[in-house]
């Protein structure tokens, strides 16, 4: 019983003091990861890496569309044209 007191006492303590330094500290992690994505070496390498990506899967598609049958393939083709009426993203990047 007494261990248990112990540490009923603990985690009180413990939420009470990360509670009053939490949300100085979440402000401050805010306010440099939305610096760190407005970094436009970080923009032009999430660019980048976006359009290889697409890039990749567009030649995976061409290989797998060979190999499965028509009804996945077109599965895959309407998903990827959904995803193409997307002109930008929240981060200012084209989806082309």
């Amino acid at each position: 019983m007494r261990y248990r007191l112990t540490f009923a006492a603990g985690l009180a303590v413990g939420y009470v003091l990360g509670t009053r330094a939490g949300r100085e500290r979440y402000e401050q992690l805010k306010k440099s990861a939305r610096a760190l994505a407005q970094n436009p070496a970080v923009r032009n390498t999430a660019e980048s890496a976006a359009q290889q990506g697409r890039q990749f899967a567009g030649r995976t598609f061409e290989k797998v569309s060979t190999r499965f049958p028509d009804s996945v393939a077109t599965r895959v083709r309407t998903l990827r044209e959904r995803g193409a009426a997307v002109e930008d993203d929240e981060w200012g990047t084209s989806n082309t």
